[in-house]
């Protein structure tokens, strides 16, 4: 595995391999894909749910089981880099890691199992390798823009506007299916008082944004709880990403999914073969966020995307890699 130096074979205009890693509230994923002439090909996709976001919004620290799994996702995925034999990593951590009190803790224990530190990216750059990643194979599907990219995590929701060319104007919400599950969905199932408490949070955080909804002309939704949310919509019997890929729920469809989501039992949830163990508690809050940001909008319906800040984390590092673009990276 790389400790973050360009291999002797990653030369400019040669293929070359990178390996991505996202961290998340909730969920920790690895994609290891190929770059060459202009193209990334995707080698290998991995994800765990590891709840690093657990009572982080109440205590301000990574609890010590988040970090133990999260920690053996590391492992994990030190093998299967070390396997792959990649040019380069870049490992990524966002709102779950932005401000907790251990975070150095965080960081020696990524650093010792995957050879690199996490880099804390900056909301601007947040933004634009969400939208890189989500909107790159658009152009085929002929979907008019502007774009709203929404990427709902466990701590917080990211929303992207953009065009064709670049982002317009983008926003981190403090927003996200751990954080409000964790504050208002307490009881099996939710309380008709627990759903409204949520909604009024939600409502308040949309109405607070900077980012002109009204502009958007496609809603864009990527990463777990999005793509979930589309596989128990469709009734899928199991995850299929090639079904997910670009599949668009229509607004009708969309709330009465998250009105069930919401209403079931944790028992109902945790039977439906789409909804990952991981996401079973949190999914609810989830569907909730995308449902009342859809509402907003002049558009019906959501297109779900595969492709997400993981794939344009890939990207943008197998350009810098390759000598496509330059990079300040040792």
């Amino acid at each position: 595995m790389s400790d973050g130096a360009v291999s002797d074979g990653a030369v400019s205009g040669q293929s070359v391999r990178v390996a991505a890693i996202d961290c998340g509230t909730n969920s920790i994923r690895l994609l290891i894909a190929d770059y060459a002439d202009g193209e990334l090909t995707e080698v290998d996709r991995q994800m765990r749910i590891v709840r690093l976001g657990q009572g982080v919004d109440s205590t301000g620290a990574f609890a010590p089981d988040a970090l133990i799994r999260t920690f053996a996702a590391c492992g994990e995925y030190a093998e299967i880099v070390q396997a792959a034999g990649i040019d380069r990593l870049r490992f990524v951590a966002t709102s779950a890691a932005r401000d907790v009190s251990n975070r150095d803790e965080f960081f020696a224990g990524v650093s010792e199992r995957l050879g690199v530190s996490p880099d804390i990216i900056s909301g601007d750059e947040e933004a634009a390798l969400s939208f890189q990643g989500a909107t790159g194979g658009l152009a085929a599907l002929e979907v008019p823009g502007p774009y709203l990219v929404a990427d709902i995590g466990g701590g917080s929701t990211e929303l992207v506007l953009g065009d064709a060319d670049g982002v317009l104007a983008a926003e981190s919400l403090d927003m996200g299916s751990v954080r409000m599950t964790e504050r208002h969905l307490h009881s099996d199932p939710a309380t008709v008082e627990e759903m409204a408490a949520a909604t009024k949070d939600i409502d308040a955080l949309l109405d607070s944004t900077a980012v002109p909804l009204s502009k958007a002309r496609c809603l864009i939704g990527v990463a777990g709880t999005v793509t979930t949310v589309a596989a128990v919509a469709l009734k899928l019997t199991e995850y299929d990403p090639g079904v997910i890929h670009h599949a668009r729920i229509h607004g009708d469809l969309l709330l009465d999914t998250t009105s069930w989501l919401m209403g079931a039992t944790r028992m109902a949830r945790a039977a439906v073969p789409a909804i990952h163990p991981g996401r079973v508690d949190v999914i609810g809050a989830g569907a909730l966020i995308l449902q009342r940001l859809h509402d907003r909008l002049d558009y019906d319906g959501v297109l779900v995307s595969e492709h997400d800040i993981l794939d344009g984390v890939a990207l943008a590092l197998a350009r810098a890699v390759s000598g496509s673009v330059p990079t300040d990276r040792t």
